[in-house]
């Protein structure tokens, strides 16, 4: 192979050029931004056991426009901890105000449970949290528009062509994957309407690695 010779000059350029890029590798340093949090200074993911909060919020009832405000103060006004306000801060940022009031540990993956005060209805869901601090939200997008052609679930769906998923969902089970990862299983019901019987249930699973860092989720099975 032919070696490829620099000008002096060039090669300069290039050195100066690479020591000018910050050190690091990118995939970390991206990981590190993804899990930074609106309101908490060092960065941290705030949803963990410190988090937890239960409190008055009907004075914020009706006032959809500023409840994520309204929210914010009622907690700072009943000292709320600062995990549990930046928390409520990063929910009504996603365009969801809510609080978490409830925590635990699964085979080293926090679930967050998470009241939403304002919602018409299914007022509670579930926050996966990995340890980097990303969530998952288990109620969102479980049956994308492009799954829907897949054998998994097109049989059901072509049987029941009006059905479809009704948050909130529950832990269903979990289980070992291999090189000690851990998969949580998450069902859905699937109906017609909100108060309609469960025409079937939809499963998804939620992988995590052995550093219970989030790696992805897929449909199990719809019957």
């Amino acid at each position: 192979m032919t070696a490829i010779r620099l000008p002096l000059t060039a090669l300069a350029l290039l050195l100066s050029v690479a020591a000018c890029q910050p050190a690091g590798d990118p995939a970390a340093a991206a990981t590190s931004a993804a899990s930074t949090v609106p309101g908490t200074a060092s960065g941290v993911s705030p949803f963990s056991d410190a988090a937890i909060w239960d409190g008055e919020v009907d004075a914020c009832r009706g006032q959809a426009p500023v409840a994520d405000d309204c929210l914010a103060k009622a907690m700072q006004a009943a000292k709320a901890s600062p995990q549990a306000i930046a928390a409520a801060h990063q929910l009504g940022a996603q365009g969801n105000p809510g609080y978490v009031s409830a925590w635990r540990n699964q085979d080293g993956v926090g679930i967050a449970t998470i009241e939403y005060p304002f919602r018409a209805n299914t007022n509670e869901g579930t926050l996966l949290v990995d340890s980097a601090g990303h969530t998952v939200d288990v109620d969102a997008d479980v049956l994308p528009e492009m799954s829907r052609a897949d054998a998994t679930v097109k049989p059901f769906l072509d049987a029941h062509p009006e059905a479809t998923p009704f948050a909130p969902a529950e832990a269903s089970s979990s289980e070992a994957l291999p090189n000690e990862g851990v998969r949580l299983i998450y069902s859905t019901p699937m109906r017609t309407c909100h108060a309609c019987a469960d025409d079937g249930m939809l499963r998804v699973a939620y992988d995590f690695d052995a550093q219970r860092r989030f790696s992805g989720k897929q449909i199990l099975d719809l019957r």
